[in-house]
């Protein structure tokens, strides 16, 4: 059996190639890949601007992914076999002091991730670890079920903030991962869901999706210190600290985007007398994983409109173009093998 992959050898250089198809090890399974999203840092990778440290060449791309188990190793209960799957990406150890608190996203042991520094799902087929499958209910929609690893960021972000009912709430950017904050949050029955974007398209879904009202990144002077929450998900280098403005005092904020040079500060002195309390979220860990797959299997989740492109898996040239186009027709791109 023979299987193809994208492979990336290093910064706009890749390659598909066909070879025998991987085989399981002990306590792997094998996947045959329905379905793989492109993001922003598959974008970076391919670019060349994903730090050296979360990245190793060459590499087949691909951590947001859907798909279903063909094969197991050694070890591993066979009734897997045909059963439709996602998995987490992040390699955990288990064994370390922040894997053995949860934060399995945090592993102290080492950076490994599928389709960073391990063989992703831009491929025929893919090889993951048993115990980091979540499988999924034999009725869901395969594609739609490609965007849980970006609803898995949302829903650790959604933990974090503890959003209680009659709250005021905000979310900073509609792409992907605002998106699915707002479906989320929405869930939590927020007095008012503000979603901030400067863009049409991703303001209208948002309203669809949950959200109470819409503002463009200019307009955000008049409801500083309103939001009892912020989500801050777009990455832009004034995000974060707007976020902290639209927060009242006492409020939580947390941060997903990860924005490049140059960021504007957030001012310490504000936070300090704001009594504003400030996470990070890097990756999911296991805990948000479980609920972004059962928030999707209970229809609170639902990914399929955010896709707008489908492009087979010879076509990773143009999907990896159409991410950070700036076109704002462009949402989700999918990879189908």
């Amino acid at each position: 059996m023979t299987a193809r992959a994208v492979v990336v050898d290093g910064p706009g250089r890749h390659r598909l190639v066909t070879a025998p198809a991987p085989v399981p090890g002990p306590g792997e399974v094998r996947v045959t890949v329905h379905a793989a999203g492109i993001c922003g840092s598959d974008r970076e990778l391919y670019d060349g601007n994903r730090p050296a440290e979360y990245v190793r060449y060459p590499v087949v791309p691909g951590h947001e992914w859907s798909g279903t188990v063909d094969a197991v190793g050694a070890g591993v209960d066979d009734t897997l076999v045909g059963r439709r799957t996602v998995a987490e990406g992040f390699r955990n150890c288990q064994v370390c002091a922040r894997c053995r608190v949860g934060e399995t996203s945090l592993c102290g042991a080492g950076y490994e991730e599928t389709g960073f520094t391990l063989p992703g799902a831009f491929a025929d087929r893919l090889v993951v670890p048993a115990r980091l499958l979540h499988p999924l209910n034999r009725d869901v929609d395969l594609t739609a079920a490609a965007l849980l690893e970006p609803a898995a960021v949302s829903a650790a972000a959604v933990l974090t903030a503890a959003p209680r009912p009659g709250e005021r709430a905000a979310v900073v950017g509609a792409g992907t991962l605002g998106l699915l904050a707002v479906q989320l949050l929405a869930a939590s029955s927020p007095a008012e869901l503000l979603v901030v974007d400067p863009r049409e398209r991703p303001a209208r879904q948002a309203l669809a999706m949950g959200a109470t009202r819409h503002c463009a990144p200019g307009q955000t002077p008049a409801l500083h210190g309103r939001y009892d929450l912020v989500l801050e998900t777009a990455g832009a280098p004034g995000t974060a600290r707007e976020s902290c403005l639209l927060a009242r005092r006492g409020g939580r904020v947390v941060l997903t985007g990860i924005p490049g040079p140059p960021a504007h500060g957030i001012d310490p002195a504000a936070l300090v007398t704001g009594a504003l309390t400030v996470s990070g979220v890097f990756g999911a860990p296991s805990a948000a994983w479980t609920y972004a797959v059962q928030a999707f299997h209970a229809g609170v989740l639902r990914p399929a409109p955010l896709i707008t492109h489908r492009l087979p898996l010879e076509s990773f040239p143009e999907a990896v173009g159409l991410v950070g186009s700036g076109d704002p027709d462009v949402g989700k791109v999918l990879l189908l093998p």
